[in-house]
């Protein structure tokens, strides 16, 4: 089993920033690519970001592209976005997800609980 808890979220205004982080435990040999996904109010969740182990491979929503950037600290066993001129569309919950690949949530098997993002505007 893995656990993953995610953090950073909060209320920040429009073009602000924010950076949240996801901290893998249990079985973590097993997480290969790691994603962001999130879910806005009303809406279903969505895809935001993915990463390889090695990290040299990342792909993004075109929605977040050149905004938001994925990384990853495995001698932390550490997931990262950066998240950089926020608006207020990007208000969501955001979840860490491992044990997949790809960018269809279905296809993750470890989730975390999310974190808020608040973007006003």
């Amino acid at each position: 089993q893995v656990q993953l808890v995610e953090s950073g979220g909060g209320l920040v205004q429009a073009g602000g920033s924010l950076r949240l982080s996801c901290v893998a435990s249990g079985r973590t040999g097993r997480m290969f690519d790691m994603a962001w996904f999130r879910r806005a109010p009303g809406k279903e969740r969505a895809f935001v970001a993915t990463i390889d182990w090695s990290g040299d491979s990342t792909k993004y929503a075109n929605s977040v592209k050149g905004r938001f950037t994925i990384s990853r600290d495995n001698a932390k066993n550490t997931l990262y976005l950066q998240m950089n001129s926020l608006k207020p569309e990007d208000t969501a919950t955001y979840f860490c997800a491992a044990g997949g690949e790809g960018v269809i949530d279905v296809d993750y098997y470890y989730w975390g609980q999310g974190t808020q993002v608040t973007v006003s505007s």
